[in-house]
This record gives C-alpha cells, sequence and structure tokens, in this order.
C-alpha cells in the first residue's frame, strides 16, 4: 500500500535507530532538511544566506544550528567526518526560466559545494538541482562537477527524479547528485517510485478549501482529480504570490484553480467561481506538513515554498543514504 506524504512523521520519529549528523547548505526554508531529518540524519549546521529564510528555519525547528552567513564565508574544516553534506544549490544558472549561464552565473555555487566536500570530508553528498542541469549545453561542465567529486574519493551517481513518484501530488522534476566515499563497502540505490495511487489536488487540499465551508468544494476536489504542475517560487526581483507563469496559470485553471494570485483564506461558503490557493495550500502541495509555518508575508512565504525541495521526496533519498552507510 502507497504511503502518503501527509501521515509521514515530520518530526522524526520512528527513524532508523541512531540518527546520522548532517551538515546542509542553501538550505532554503528546509525542505531538504525536513526530510532528512525524516529520514534519521540530525542537522549539526544549517548555512543559509537570506534573513527571512534563516528565521522561518529557526522557527520551525529551534534546535537547530542555523548558521545566517554566505556559503562563501563557511568554513567546513570544523565539520569533518560528518556523516552527510546536503545542498540545494542555487538553480537559476541552469533553469531555463532564467537565461542558463551555468558556471559564468555568480548564484553558481557548485564550486563552493566541491571546496565543502573536501574540508568536510563527509561519507555521503547529496546535491539536488533543476532538470535544466541535464541539458546538453551543461554536458562538459557537469561532468567538470561530477568528476571533481570523483577526484574527491567518491562513487558518483546522478539521476532526475521526479516528486510525484514519492507521494507529492506536483509534478516536479529534480536532479539528485549522491556521492559516497569509497571507503564506503555499502551500495547505493535510488529510491523505488511508489506503487499504487498518486494522491490528486483535490484529494490533498479538499479539506482546507473548505475550512470555511464553501458548498462547492465537493464538486471542486473531485474536478481536480489530477496532479499540479510544478509549483514555481521566482526571485526577489520576479515573481509574486501567484502560481508562476502563464503557461502554469493555464494548466492550474485546467484544475479549477485560478493560478492569477493567491488567497489569504479559504472560499465563503457561497463563493462562485475559481478559487485561489492559500499559501497553506501550496505548501501542502509541495510536501511540506501543515505545521510547517513560513511567516505571515505571503509574497515571501510563496517564494520560499516554490523554491523548496519536496521534504517525502528528500525523505526518500536520505533514507537510501542511510541505508547505504549502514552497509558500510
Amino acid at each position: 500500500m502507497q504511503t502518503n506524504f501527509t501521515d509521514l512523521d515530520f518530526d522524526g520519529k520512528g527513524a532508523e535507530n541512531t540518527m546520522l549528523t548532517c551538515v546542509e547548505i542553501c538550505a532554503g526554508a528546509g525542505g531538504q532538511a525536513l526530510g532528512l531529518d525524516m529520514a534519521g540524519f540530525s542537522h549539526i549546521a544549517l548555512v543559509e544566506y537570506e534573513k527571512e529564510y534563516c528565521d522561518v528555519l529557526k522557527a520551525n525547528r529551534s534546535n537547530w544550528n542555523v548558521i545566517c552567513a554566505d556559503v562563501h564565508d563557511f568554513n567546513g574544516k570544523k565539520y569533518r567526518g560528518a556523516d552527510l553534506l546536503a545542498g540545494g544549490v542555487p538553480c537559476p544558472p541552469f533553469s531555463v526560466a532564467s537565461r542558463q549561464l551555468g558556471k559564468d552565473d555568480e548564484r553558481d555555487l557548485f564550486p563552493e559545494a566541491i571546496r565543502l566536500i573536501g574540508e568536510i570530508k563527509p561519507r555521503a553528498v547529496m546535491l539536488e538541482n533543476v532538470r535544466g542541469f541535464l541539458d546538453a549545453k551543461f554536458n562538459e561542465y557537469r561532468e567538470y562537477i561530477l568528476n571533481s567529486i570523483r577526484d574527491l574519493g567518491y562513487r558518483v551517481s546522478i539521476k532526475l527524479l521526479n516528486a510525484c513518484d514519492y507521494g507529492v501530488p506536483q509534478l516536479r522534476p529534480r536532479v539528485v547528485i549522491v556521492g559516497i566515499r569509497n571507503d564506503e563497502a555499502g551500495l547505493f540505490s535510488y529510491p523505488e517510485k511508489l506503487s499504487g495511487h498518486i494522491p490528486t489536488v483535490g484529494e490533498t487540499l479538499k479539506k482546507l478549501m473548505g475550512a470555511n465551508g464553501w458548498e462547492n468544494v465537493g464538486v471542486w476536489a473531485e474536478n481536480a482529480n489530477k496532479i499540479a504542475p510544478t509549483i514555481v517560487g521566482g526571485s526577489k526581483k520576479h515573481g509574486g504570490p501567484d502560481l508562476g507563469p502563464v503557461r502554469s496559470r493555464r494548466a492550474w485553471a485546467e484544475l479549477g484553480v485560478d493560478g492569477n494570485g493567491v488567497a489569504n483564506e479559504a472560499p465563503p461558503p457561497d463563493f462562485q467561481g475559481m478559487p485561489r490557493l492559500t499559501k497553506e495550500m501550496i505548501a501542502l502541495i509541495q510536501g511540506f506538513p501543515k505545521e510547517w509555518s513560513f511567516g505571515t508575508k505571503k509574497t515571501a512565504a510563496c517564494r520560499m515554498i516554490g523554491n523548496a525541495f519536496p521534504p517525502p521526496v528528500a525523505r526518500a533519498v536520505g533514507l537510501q543514504i542511510r541505508r547505504c552507510l549502514a552497509n558500510g
């Protein structure tokens, strides 16, 4: 039977035996960190540059060691020997929604990730990025990155994973790079796709959408019987509280959702037409638990949620890394 992400334990309880240690860079609003926590990794350091994101991390997990700093200035030697170095390095250098400047983009932090692998020498590495990272134009640079990790003493794997294959009601492909240190005997394999029913937008959001007694919520939920398009986060310069560019908004309209903005609350009882999602609904579509807070500012919250790595996917990969290390 498939496990729905809403049934997962987001407090890390029930993780396999002893927690392993993790250092995470570019932690964002905590999607990857939350998933890895669920998989049994205890974060001894989370590095994040933007203060709003740091505040969210601290508010949701007061026990996490959040270091609000530029990763360029972060020295990993203090954490040498950690079990895992993880991170979602910025995606704009490789995103089709950006200029795809790759290594020529000042936001490219792969070199810093490689530097930290050398300083920390973790037992395992997990780095994620957008699908555009696999584009042919980045073949040379991609191989340079993978070979650089190999040269530091790691067996490296790379694969495109889709969030909907792990119980998230969203079409969200992401590239996940995993490195296992050569002296680890265990073999890593990517998590298998979940079998069975994939939760739909209607199923996932029906309760929240009907929170204010909307009379048509049942009909709406029945019609919203597909998975969502990719949630778009945007940047400080681009992207407000909406569901993305025209193509994305059209896809949402097919699900009966008005993607031109984000609502403050669920529809009232007599609402007519297409409802807008709240930031809480968007977070649930991204795989976050209901109790995870993104603050009160709607625009900032939507950006944080849209740029996050779905926790259930991070959990699935983290469990495979954990099993590999356990067999080492």
